[in-house]
């Protein structure tokens, strides 16, 4: 399965309306899609498979990481149902 990452006060959606999500998202100073490349930190040349859990994983350190519920991660084949996004 594969994931997005938004901000929980993201009005938009970016599995349905990515640019308005984006504009949204660095307007208000947070840049995720940068983050997650930073953390996710791509190889060139490599299986879609492997990039899909490579930036699964990364949405999921990222939640980890900001462990208030800053981040939720949205499940890109099913857009009804949000992973177990917030982190205790």
């Amino acid at each position: 399965m594969a994931y997005m990452i938004t901000t929980e006060d993201n009005p938009f959606d970016p599995r349905s309306d990515f640019g308005a999500w984006d504009e949204w998202d660095r307007a208000h100073g947070y840049n995720t899609s940068a983050y997650l490349d930073r953390i996710a930190a791509l190889p060139d040349e490599v299986p879609d498979v492997i990039i899909d859990k490579m930036r699964d994983d990364a949405i999921t350190e990222i939640i980890e990481i900001h462990s208030g519920g800053m981040y939720k991660a949205l499940l890109i084949e099913d857009e009804e149902s949000p992973k177990s996004t917030t982190a205790a």
